[in-house]
C-alpha cells in the first residue's frame, strides 16, 4: 500500500534551513573545545557548467554557475579512543533552486579499540569496487543535484558497530531515518525531461521515512582477493515513479531485501572486479551484476605515468526500467604521478542491444598547494527512442570546477 507523507512542509523547511543549522553546530564546537583543539580542513569552490544544447523545458539557458562549501571540524577527545567530526555542505547555484540546497555529510562521535569500532550520529559509508555503477552502494541516499554519477551521498543517521576478527570485519548498522533523493529542479540542468515533485513522495511503509533500517556487512580478505558481502533490509534508496498532480512523477520508495557482493582481485597489473545484488521488494525478485577487469602499464616509457584500461559489462535483468540493462564499458585512466596528482578517466557506456551510448570524462590537478582545478563532461549520443536516457536528450554538459582546500 502507497503512504503519503504528512510532513511534506518539514522537508521544505530542511531544505531551506539546514544551512543555518549547520553554521549554529559549528559554533558550539568551536566555543566549548577552543581554537587549538578542534582541526579545521575544507574547500571552497566555484563551478561553471557549459550545456552543449538547449533545454526541451523552462531551463533555458547554457551557461550555469554555481559556489559550493564545504567546512570539516575534527575533534579528538583527550585521552580517550574517541574523536567528533563535523562535515557540512552548502551549494548556491544560480538557476535551480533545488540544487540550492544544504546537507549535514557527517555529524558522529567514533570510538576506536582493538577489536570493535563504534560511531553514532551521521556518516557517509560507500562499498563497491567498479568504475561505471555501484550497484552494493546501499547505506546512503544519493545527492543527485550534486552530479548525476550518483557518487555524492547525502549524511545518514546511523548507529554503527564493526567488529574486527582474524577472519573478517562483520559491521552492523542500525539506520532510523530515510533520507529522500535529490532531484533537479523545474529549471534545473541536467535533468530528466519531467518534473519530478519531492515535496510529495509515497512510501509502501506506514512509518514513511521513520521505517528503521538495518544492514550488515562481512569483509576480509583471502589471498589476492578483497571480499564484501552484504544484506540489507529497509526502505530502497532507488525510487519508483508514479504519476502526480501536474504531470509531475512522485517518488515512491518501496520497502525491500538485498544481498549484495563485491569483490576485487588483484594480480599483478591486473585488477579483477565483481557487484552482484539480488533485490526483492520492488516487483519481481531480480538479479544485478557488474563485472570487469583492468590492466595498468606502470610506468610506460620511462615516465613515471600509469595507464590503465577498463572494461567492465553490466546487467540487470529490469531491462527496460533501468538504463544500464545489458551494457558494454570502456574506459581508459591516466595517472601522471606528478607533483600535482594529475589524473584522468574516461570512458564510454554502450548498450549492447541498441545505439544507445552515454559518456563521461572526470580530470583533476592541483595548482599550488591549496587549488584543484576539475574538469568533467558527461553525455548521451544515439539514444534509441524506448531507452530511459532519452529524458537526459540534449543535457550533455562540460564542467570546469576550481576549489581552494584549507
Amino acid at each position: 500500500m502507497i503512504k503519503t507523507p504528512s510532513n511534506a512542509p518539514s522537508r521544505r523547511a530542511w531544505r531551506t534551513s539546514a544551512k543555518w543549522l549547520a553554521a549554529a553546530l559549528a559554533c558550539p564546537l568551536a566555543a566549548a573545545w577552543g581554537e587549538d583543539a578542534i582541526q579545521l580542513s575544507g574547500y571552497v569552490g566555484g563551478e561553471h557548467r557549459y550545456f552543449m544544447q538547449d533545454s526541451r523545458g523552462a531551463a533555458n539557458y547554457r551557461n550555469n554557475l554555481s559556489l559550493a562549501f564545504e567546512p570539516e571540524f575534527y575533534y579528538p577527545i583527550q585521552d580517550s579512543d574517541s574523536s567528533l567530526r563535523f562535515t557540512a555542505f552548502y551549494r548556491y547555484d544560480d538557476h535551480d533552486n533545488e540544487r540550492t540546497h544544504a546537507d549535514i555529510r557527517e555529524l558522529k562521535w567514533h570510538s576506536v579499540h582493538d577489536t570493535w569500532e563504534l560511531t553514532l550520529g551521521v556518516d557517509r559509508v560507500f562499498w563497491g569496487v567498479t568504475e561505471t555503477v555501484h550497484l552494493v552502494n546501499i547505506i546512503n541516499q544519493q545527492d543527485l543535484v550534486e552530479n548525476p554519477d550518483g557518487e555524492d551521498l547525502l549524511g545518514q543517521p546511523m548507529i554503527r558497530l564493526d567488529l574486527v576478527r582474524d577472519f573478517g570485519t562483520f559491521g552492523m548498522f542500525v539506520l532510523p531515518y530515510f533520507r529522500e533523493r535529490t532531484f533537479a529542479g523545474r529549471k534545473g540542468r541536467p535533468g530528466m525531461g519531467v518534473m519530478v515533485d519531492t515535496d510529495d513522495p509515497a512510501y509502501e511503509s506506514g512509518d514513511e521515512a521513520w521505517h528503521t533500517d538495518f544492514a550488515l556487512r562481512w569483509s576480509h580478505y583471502v589471498g589476492n582477493w578483497d571480499i564484501g558481502a552484504s544484506y540489507f533490509h529497509g526502505t530502497s534508496r532507488e525510487p519508483k515513479f508514479i504519476l502526480g498532480s501536474d504531470t509531475a512523477l512522485r517518488p515512491f520508495y518501496e520497502t525491500i531485501d538485498q544481498i549484495g557482493l563485491d569483490l576485487q582481485g588483484t594480480f599483478d597489473a591486473w585488477l579483477w572486479k565483481l557487484e552482484a545484488i539480488y533485490r526483492n521488494g520492488q516487483g519481481d525478485d531480480f538479479f544485478a551484476s557488474v563485472a570487469g577487469l583492468e590492466y595498468t602499464f606502470f610506468d610506460l616509457g620511462e615516465s613515471g605515468a600509469d595507464i590503465g584500461l577498463v572494461v567492465e559489462y553490466l546487467n540487470d535483468e529490469r531491462n527496460e526500467l533501468v538504463t544500464t540493462d545489458n551494457d558494454l564499458s570502456l574506459g581508459v585512466r591516466v595517472t601522471l604521478n606528478d607533483i600535482n596528482s594529475t589524473d584522468f578517466l574516461a570512458a564510454v557506456v554502450q548498450d549492447t542491444e541498441n545505439d544507445s551510448r552515454y559518456f563521461f570524462v572526470e580530470a583533476s590537478r592541483r595548482i599550488g598547494d591549496a587549488f584543484k582545478l576539475s574538469l568533467n563532461a558527461r553525455g548521451i549520443h544515439d539514444v534509441a527512442e524506448d531507452d530511459l536516457l532519452q529524458g537526459f536528450k540534449g543535457e550533455n554538459f562540460l564542467q570546469v570546477e576550481l576549489a581552494y582546500h584549507f
